[in-house]
């Protein structure tokens, strides 16, 4: 699925008999094609930074588009003529991130935001991280190497708490939560199941990455200021929304534990009812 090969010169691919890989570093050489997912509202001004930054071998860009209205289709398209777009038909970060995880067709998934505070630049880190092993590459502002210019005390110690607690309730071991830089392999969507709409979208991965017994890997990261335009996020309203979803894992999980186990099922042939 994946492979790190001997120092390369970045160029043209590689042709190794088997497969093709295609050199990203003089280190490193990756062989699954990987999507970025984008969630886009009235962010016009601000995509030729965001697109400046992604590297050009990514495999697809996939712009999740929450009806708005500016020209954000419009730029998308002529920065990058073959980005993919998707129309949202519901409301909210988490149910734009559900509908382009959908399109994505590469094996990797990178979940980057449209405000410009992302550098596209760090793409290869996360990359890196899943070829040599991990699940689930999570970025960190808070990790050795990370950092915010974007977060005000009252986030920041927010962000915090709630962190403790997902640490303390899942046994996890996060540096930051509420952050929504991160990349994963595609098949693990089948392992966690995502069902929440708004920007709590991010906590509940993170928990369910740890209840699957996926591999994470934090990835120190730095956000930047947002360029133009004003964050939907709301931080007392979406940090109940968080610790919503907390409990209610927390309760699931609870419920989970005290179920008795069932018999193992007979395996029936194709075609047949047991």
């Amino acid at each position: 699925m994946s492979a790190v090969l001997p120092p390369v010169t970045p160029g043209p691919d590689i042709d190794t008999g088997t497969d093709r890989y295609r050199p990203i570093t003089t280190h490193l050489a990756i062989a699954p094609p990987v999507s970025v997912v984008i969630p886009a509202m009235n962010e016009a001004e601000n995509l030729p930074y965001v697109f400046k930054t992604l590297p050009d071998w990514i495999h697809e860009v996939v712009l999740v588009d929450g009806d708005s209205t500016d020209d954000t289709v419009a730029v998308a398209r002529e920065l990058r003529p073959d980005v993919k777009v998707v129309r949202q038909t519901g409301k909210g970060k988490g149910d734009a991130l559900i509908a382009g995880f959908a399109a994505c067709t590469g094996d990797i998934v990178v979940m980057v935001d449209a405000d410009g505070s992302a550098d596209g630049n760090e793409i290869v880190s996360y990359v890196s991280a899943l070829v040599s092993g991990a699940d689930f590459a999570k970025g960190s502002r808070f990790a050795n190497g990370g950092g915010t210019d974007d977060m005000t005390l009252v986030r920041k110690l927010g962000n915090r708490l709630l962190c403790a607690a997902v640490n303390r309730k899942f046994g996890a071991r996060y540096t930051d939560l509420c952050y929504g830089y991160n990349a994963f392999w595609r098949h693990c969507l089948e392992r966690i199941d995502l069902d929440c709409t708004g920007f709590e979208v991010e906590t509940l991965m993170n928990i369910r990455v740890v209840t699957a017994g996926l591999k994470v890997q934090e990835i120190p990261s730095h956000e930047y200021l947002r360029i133009h335009g004003v964050s939907n996020l709301r931080a007392v309203r979406d940090g109940l929304r968080v610790l919503r979803v907390i409990l209610t894992e927390r309760s699931n999980r609870r419920a989970l534990r005290g179920r008795p186990r069932r018999a193992p099922l007979t395996a029936v042939a194709p075609g047949e009812v047991s």
